[in-house]
């Protein structure tokens, strides 16, 4: 004989039929702990803790199978039996129930040597509610094929085929919920939440994955903790402080609706209100919750649940609880009293101050969460795990108007078919698996509205469908919602408030990444986000504006007409150069004088013509600079100086000549008569014209902006090119300049009356002084001053040659003609030293 070992397991439901369904519920949502000595064999576990929701999802599994063997089309002429055991929400009872629906209890003949082996007692099995007890028992029983349907175990580790090959469910996976629940949190913009979930493989698993996409979704988790409903309760105590000192105003929690009301009698001892609740399936829509929830504290909690169903007839039948007398009456007894809150004469738990139950009161009559139909879509969810076995066995024994018999049923062959099934239920919903044995993911998202009388009104506000693409998934209703503590406000959950732009976060040291500081942006750096990582660096012509949220056009500056320092420059260059053609005027006026004529008139006037041309290219600089005006301002400086002073250069060496002639036997002046001075003034100018020809050739100025000089502003300036072509233009007329003042300064001692060089030597020094001191003033200057010192440069040492050389012979032209005579002119006076 091969007999069980152990006390036999008999089920709590139970009819007989051809083909025989399992059902593990439970009837009862605790167990009493024991502490085992081994010393003696273990009783059996003691349920406690009635579950009304137990006794729902069992009346909904009878109805399925009613209403198929009163149906002609669906295994006609087949009955379906079934067993049906109270797990009691442990998993050790629930792998135990497992097995005995695998095996059965009755004894076994085999002969000796062969093994005791025998097809499964029952085809397939609905259940497990959590979890936990889904994945032992799946483990369990996988290896001989059985199917397992679960109506309400959502936890995305049962997906793996690997461990568990004959599990299938009809709820979505919490792989789908999860992140559900993180899209919904990022929505309404909470990124510092708390976190607690049920100390088992669905609240572990389900919170796992939504922390990793939380993460994904810039949200943080200030805390997350873990317990379970037998937990004592200072553990219980320790959740309770640790949400009291979080500053998160919005907790997410995966707990099933028994863990939720542990949760809920604790959170109303110590009146905890005023934090945003977000659910999940577990208890979200569980109106048992509701009913503890006495303070108000979940009121407009939100969190996702399965689409509402539906199911004719379905309610009825529930509430017809006869068939529960059919196999226990202790059960059955216990579920009446506890339902009716009465005491059968014969209970042994029968007391004195409860009216006695007499088995015929009325179950419409009363108002708990037995009679309640809020959770009709997990109903819904067995009634199709007991459609998709009887779709599946349909296939098998290919029925018609009737099946054939004799074909051998195997759970593995019905796995093969479930896992293929394709059907609609008689209200249009269509069931079917995909490769991991689960359904579409479809949620609905709820929100806990309070009424006036004080219950919960369940209001859909929302829908996610992770069928749709990713921006599309999340859908909320044009519904008003009621947040916590009845605000029509969100909430407002975060570490650190929001970064306006302008600012960039920095993390705090040792926090997550929700806690920041914003920082502003540096100068000519920009945020123009909320919450931005980094500043962006403005384009080079650009500047941050004061906000630091937007990059403006920098200020191109340049020495311009319009700005004072520039138009002061314009009327000092018109005025030198009106002033040179008053000189020439007057020089032309009075040619035939002893005074014009005294020193080569021609050089006289071709200096005139340099030093208008000198004052004139000054305006040159000033303008935005162009690749034709960078050009054209430093040769024309260049060529009209050399030209400037190659004609004082003639002038001081005519002199000098003059008085060489007076030695007896000297005849210099055949040697630099007219001719040799013009060639010459052109031979220095020629030289000067070669230098800018190879400058302009080689590596020609050119028009560039200057971002280094000034952060704000974009400063147009002129960039040399070659720097050697300009110092070169620059390094020869001082040269010449230089060649100038030696000659002019050896002439000191010649006549008053006829000499010209001790101006010339005075021009020469308020020359050389002037672009001496330049060349610092230049390098030193920044912007569009440089320009500024340039012009100034040329303006000066103009003015310097014009009034030095010109100035004294107008005066005696105007203002002493008596001396203006060629008498005076040939009186020689004593040399003076300078």
């Amino acid at each position: 004989m091969c007999r069980l070992r152990g006390d036999p397991e008999n089920p709590q439901l139970s009819k007989d039929g051809e083909i025989m369904m399992g059902g593990i519920f439970s009837f009862h949502s605790r167990w009493k702990d024991r502490q085992e000595t081994y010393m003696h064999k273990p009783l059996p576990l003691q349920c406690t803790s009635l579950n009304f929701r137990g006794f729902q999802f069992a009346q909904a599994m009878l109805f399925a199978l009613e209403e198929i063997n009163n149906s002609t089309e669906l295994l006609p002429g087949i009955s379906l039996g079934y067993k049906i055991y109270d797990a009691c929400g442990s998993i050790a009872r629930g792998v135990r129930v497992a097995l005995a629906l695998a095996n059965g209890n009755e004894e076994v003949s085999a002969p000796s040597e062969a093994p005791c082996t025998r097809p499964a007692q029952v085809q397939a099995i609905m259940g497990e509610s959590s979890s936990s007890p889904s994945m032992a028992i799946a483990t369990v029983i996988g290896p001989f094929h059985i199917p397992l349907i679960s109506h309400f175990a959502t936890c995305a580790c049962l997906s793996d085929k690997t461990k568990y090959p004959s599990f299938l469910r009809t709820i979505p996976s919490d792989y789908y919920q999860s992140r559900a629940l993180a899209q919904l949190v990022k929505h309404f913009g909470w990124t510092w939440v708390g976190a607690i979930r049920t100390n088992d493989d669905y609240g572990n698993d389900g919170m796992a994955t939504f922390t990793e996409t939380a993460q994904q979704l810039g949200i943080c988790l200030e805390y997350s903790v873990a317990f379970f409903r037998t937990d004592p309760p200072d553990k219980i105590q320790k959740i309770i402080d640790i949400i009291k000192a979080s500053t998160s105003k919005v907790i997410v929690t995966f707990l099933s609706h028994m863990d939720m009301d542990v949760l809920i009698h604790e959170l109303s001892r110590h009146n905890l209100t005023g934090y945003q609740w977000v659910g999940t399936e577990g208890w979200i829509f569980d109106s048992q919750t509701a009913s503890m929830d006495r303070h108000h504290i979940l009121d407009g909690a939100i969190g996702l649940f399965i689409p509402q169903a539906h199911v004719s007839g379905m309610r009825e039948f529930i509430l017809n609880v006869k068939p529960l007398n059919s196999s226990s009456n202790e059960l059955f007894t216990e579920f009446w009293e506890t339902l009716f809150s009465c005491k059968f004469k014969q209970s042994k738990s029968s007391a004195g101050n409860q009216r006695e139950c007499t088995g015929h009161e009325d179950v419409t009559k009363v108002q708990n969460s037995f009679t309640d139909m809020s959770l009709m879509p997990i109903f819904n969810n067995v009634y199709k795990g007991v459609y998709a076995v009887a779709h599946a066995l349909h296939n098998i024994l290919s029925c018609n108007k009737t099946c054939n018999n004799k074909v051998q049923q195997d759970p593995f062959t019905i796995l093969q078919h479930i896992r293929k099934i394709k059907f609609q239920t008689k209200e249009g919903d269509k069931v079917y698996f995909n490769e991991n044995g689960d359904p579409a993911a479809k949620y609905e998202i709820i929100n806990w509205q309070p009424t006036k009388n004080g219950i919960v009104d369940f209001v859909t506000v929302g829908l996610h469908d992770t069928s749709l693409p990713a921006d599309k998934q999340l859908n909320l209703l044009n519904k008003s919602f009621i947040w916590a503590q009845n605000s029509q406000q969100v909430p407002l959950s975060v570490c650190s408030e929001k970064c306006p732009p302008g600012t960039r976060k920095v993390l705090q040291k040792g926090k997550p990444v929700c806690c920041y500081d914003c920082l502003r942006c540096a100068e000519g750096e920009i945020s123009n986000i909320t919450d931005s990582i980094t500043c962006v660096r403005c384009h080079p012509e650009f500047w941050s504006n004061e906000r630091r949220d937007a990059c403006v056009k920098k200020e191109a500056e340049f020495l311009s007409y319009e700005e004072i320092m520039g138009a002061l420059l314009t009327a000092a260059s018109l005025f030198g150069t009106c002033m040179t053609a008053v000189v020439a005027f007057i020089f032309f006026r009075y040619r035939q004088t002893p005074v014009v004529r005294a020193n080569n008139s021609e050089l006289s006037f071709l200096l005139l013509f340099s030093l208008t041309l000198c004052f004139l290219c000054s305006l040159t600089f000033i303008g935005r600079p162009s690749e034709w005006s960078c050009m054209l301002r430093h040769t024309a400086f260049g060529i009209t100086f050399v030209l400037c002073i190659s004609c004082v250069l003639g002038k001081t060496i005519v002199v000098l000549m003059a008085f060489r002639a007076t030695l007896p036997g000297s005849d210099v002046m055949k040697w630099f008569g007219p001719a040799q001075q013009k060639l010459s003034v052109l031979g220095f100018t020629l030289i000067q014209v070669i230098i800018c020809i190879l400058w302009l050739t080689i590596s020609p100025p050119f028009p560039f902006k200057n971002f280094k000089e000034s952060k704000e502003k974009i400063i147009l300036e002129c960039a040399l090119g070659s720097a050697v072509g300009f110092w070169a233009v620059l390094g020869y007329i001082g040269l010449l300049a230089m060649l100038c003042f030696i000659l002019a300064f050896l002439a000191r001692k010649l006549p008053d009356n006829f000499n010209e060089a001790k101006f010339i030597t005075f021009s020469m020094l308020i020359f050389c002084a002037v672009w001496i001191t330049f060349i610092p003033a230049y390098v030193s200057s920044p912007g569009k001053f440089s320009v500024a010192v340039e012009i100034f440069a040329i303006l000066a040492s103009s003015f310097g040659l014009l009034i030095c050389i010109f100035i004294p012979k107008c005066y005696i032209i105007l203002l002493k003609p008596e001396k203006n005579t060629k008498k005076k002119m040939m009186v020689r006076g004593a040399p003076k030293s300078y």
